[in-house]
């Protein structure tokens, strides 16, 4: 459902960053005592949307009228807009370009050709410098056309071969380009979907990882061909879970990137995008003061808009909590998890969702032993919305969910719950080796009142867990949560954070 003009003025001003909203304030400061000043004044001031308090605030007890108010609405929104664009003009390299070639234009039309040639030797500069292709085929139009223009019939003769060499060069490293951008958006497109893991998918992707663009970086004609070849390969190798590749191509992408700081400069979101992913493959290899300088990286990265911000607070946060469990580092990750949520109180309600995070919330609270904030967050992802891709994960919840009340004692609630769960992934077809081994595991060591007795079942159980016949899912489930820590935390009686440290050798 397409939005209304006062929702359309409402979720623009609401995407605005500090700085913009200080441009249009200063640009508009003469009118600071307009209606449409009032207006602005007040969405920016609203939590969430009302259109009677807007009223209110810009006609106080006067009759309004509805015509009136809409185009007041209309010409706030196309101010806002022009603002934007200003603000935009004194950052992007892409608006700058766009006016030196209408500047060009203008000259021209006047024969001011001189003129003309200065400004054409500006924008090629900067054109090649951002490679934007598009800009230097204008460009190379300009000159032949300048050339035609005042009969410099020498220039044209000593100059056309190489003008029309540059523009196929141009037009091949855009070609070049496209199709890079073809296969990464196809391959991001199969990894949403998750078509991946079928076996016609994963036969799709294998076909993709083969493609002759794909051998070598030389087969890159651009820096920006050379960055998405990069980001493919990474995704190759994630979805293929050759990990230690992995970690080579995202740490290949963040040095090629850095390599052009002016480029990197420009668009930060792909960089962004690049060291979360470093961040994540150094946790798979081990790599953690490594991870945790990226992770201090990405932090500084100054975000250019409201997704950036977005991105790099998940992504962050994401990949520092990951950090803390996978290290045992929870008593940390529970003082990362409260600057987290004060961090939040600055994000707009509507574009943040607590849910990404229900998961990591759990697992710290459980790994510094606060089991009531621990089942608080995992009844809160257990109460998720239940979609196809989804049902690995509450699988995985209800497991969690026996973890907790075991850990509290609830004794006689567990084994009704150690009852329904079993009954649910038998109903589900998801009755693996390994939820069979825990459940039965649970269910003995619940009958018995004595730790110790207790202790013997998970010693027995981990040694059956160890030599088991593990499917991909099992795996899957086991990378999830650390299960066998755990089994390993009760029959040793040893804290699960300790565990998991010596497990790392950081005990």
């Amino acid at each position: 459902m397409s939005k209304t003009p006062s929702k359309r003025l409402f979720a623009l001003i609401k995407s605005l960053s500090g700085p913009e909203k200080r441009y249009f304030k200063v640009a508009n400061r003469s009118d600071s005592g307009s209606k449409y000043w009032l207006l602005f004044n007040a969405i920016e001031s609203q939590e969430t949307f009302n259109e009677v308090l807007l009223q209110q605030e810009v006609y106080g007890k006067t009759p309004v009228q509805s015509r009136k108010y809409s185009e007041l609405k209309a010409y706030l929104y196309d101010l806002l807009l022009k603002s934007l664009q200003q603000y935009d003009e004194q950052t992007s390299v892409d608006y700058q370009l766009k006016h030196l070639l209408m500047g060009i234009r203008s000259l021209h039309r006047r024969w001011l050709f001189d003129d003309c040639k200065y400004l054409l030797k500006r924008t090629k500069k900067i054109a090649q410098k951002y490679e934007r292709f598009s800009v230097i085929l204008e460009v190379l139009d300009w000159e032949k056309q300048l050339a035609y223009a005042s009969v410099d019939v020498d220039y044209l003769d000593n100059n056309l071969a190489l003008l029309q060499e540059e523009e196929q060069s141009c037009l091949a490293k855009m070609a070049n380009i496209k199709i890079y951008q073809g296969l990464f958006y196809r391959l991001y497109l199969m990894v949403q979907k998750n078509t991946v893991r079928s076996q016609e998918g994963k036969h799709e992707v294998e076909t993709l990882a083969k493609h002759p663009l794909l051998i070598s970086e030389d087969q890159c004609l651009s820096f920006r061909a050379k960055i998405l070849f990069y980001r493919i390969h990474s995704i190759l190798h994630y979805q293929f879970r050759r990990m230690e590749a992995f970690y080579t191509s995202c740490k290949a992408l963040i040095e090629l990137m850095e390599s052009e700081p002016s480029i990197l400069k420009e668009d930060s979101t792909q960089y962004i995008a690049a060291l979360s992913n470093l961040a994540a493959s150094c946790g798979y290899e081990g790599a953690y003061q490594e991870m945790r300088d990226v992770l201090e990286k990405l932090r500084k990265v100054k975000p250019q808009t409201i997704d950036d911000q977005l991105k790099i607070h998940r992504q962050y946060y994401n990949n520092y909590f990951g950090l803390c469990i996978n290290t045992g580092s929870f008593e940390e990750g529970l003082k990362v998890l409260k600057r987290h949520l004060q961090d939040v109180k600055k994000i707009d309600n509507s574009l943040f969702e607590h849910r990404s995070f229900y998961f990591q919330y759990f697992y710290i609270y459980f790994g510094v032993e606060d089991y009531d904030q621990a089942l608080n967050y995992l009844n809160e992802w257990l109460n998720l919305p239940r979609s196809v891709d989804q049902q690995d994960l509450q699988h995985l919840a209800r497991l969690l969910n026996l973890v907790v009340h075991f850990e509290v004692g609830n004794t006689i609630l567990l084994t009704s719950l150690l009852r329904s769960t079993q009954r649910n992934l038998q109903k589900k077809g998801r009755y693996n080796a390994f939820e069979q081994l825990f459940i039965q595991c649970l269910k003995q060591a619940n009958q018995l009142p004595a730790y110790r007795e207790q202790q013997k079942v998970f010693k027995e159980y981990l040694k059956k867990l160890e030599t088991q016949q593990l499917t991909a899912r099992d795996r899957a489930t086991l990378r999830f949560f650390d299960f066998e820590s755990w089994l390993k935390s009760k029959a040793t009686r040893t804290p699960f954070s300790e565990v998991i440290r010596a497990k790392n050798s950081l005990a």
